[in-house]
Order: structure tokens, then sequence, then C-alpha cells
């Protein structure tokens, strides 16, 4: 898939790639990475489903919090956001704010709400920034999420 996320315009294959490498890195070179190639405000969404270019399912994916502030904002608390990517025209584009900057969800509960207001029924979740815990231990207790070091 060709692309232009970056200045330097390259072909990438995700495939190919560890994963751990493609989410620590800065949020340009992980929307390459992850064969991002445009950007959508949130308020065109219903408009480019109206017009029939917009895909059936989003994916939903674990990101490292890119904007500052208090409260859930706190990037030393709580380091990871979860992101949102739609399907433009068959490419993927990154959903940002009408601010012009990646639009951040603090928790599922609330995006799954945002998803269906947005006419989404079904989407993809990845999270590879948080290890899954021992999957051999026969021990039945829930294993707690453990977030990796920021990039």
């Amino acid at each position: 898939m060709y692309h232009d996320v970056d200045e330097v315009a390259e072909y990438v294959n995700i495939m190919d790639q560890d994963v751990t490498d493609i989410m620590n890195q800065d949020a340009a070179a992980q929307d390459a990475a992850l064969g991002v190639t445009m950007t959508v405000a949130q308020a065109e969404i219903a408009y480019l489903r109206q017009l029939g270019r917009l895909g059936e399912y989003a994916v939903v994916y674990r990101a490292w919090r890119q904007q500052a502030g208090g409260g859930f904002g706190d990037q030393e608390r709580n380091p990871l956001t979860w992101g949102v990517l739609v399907y433009i025209d068959g490419q993927l584009a990154r959903v940002y704010s009408a601010r012009g900057v990646g639009r951040e969800w603090s928790n599922l509960d609330r995006l799954e709400r945002w998803l269906r207001s947005q006419g989404f029924w079904y989407w993809w979740t990845r999270n590879d920034l948080e290890s899954l815990g021992d999957l051999d231990s026969a021990s039945g207790e829930d294993d707690v999420l453990e977030p990796v070091s920021p990039p």
C-alpha cells in the first residue's frame, strides 16, 4: 500500500514488522506503520457515510497518549489511550477532533457509545501495547495488564 503520512513516501508492509516496533514510535510513524494514509475530522464521518464513502467497520487501537492535561490526561498515571481508524474509499484514516489533534478515548465503554452514534455496528480492536499476562498459567486468577515502557 502506498502512503504519504511522513514527508518521505515509501511502501509499507506491516505484516513483516514486529508489533512492538510499530507501537514504540511517535504518532506519525505509528500511523505510517499501521497503513494510515489520511486523516478525517470526526465531524465529517456522517457526511462520508451519507455519500457511501465510509467503510462498514472501524479499527480501535491502543496508542500512547498524545494530548497532555489534568485528570485522565495525566500522562504519568494514564500513558495509554484508545484511537480509531476508519476506512474511506478503502483507505485507512485516523479520526481527528475538530481542533486538529488525534481523537483519544479513555475507555472502551465511551468509545463504544461514540462508534454506535457514528453508525458503526462492529469494529476490530487491537491492543499491541499491553501484555496478555502468562497464558500458560493454570491458576485461574485474572492477570493484571502491565503497560510497556513509553518510547
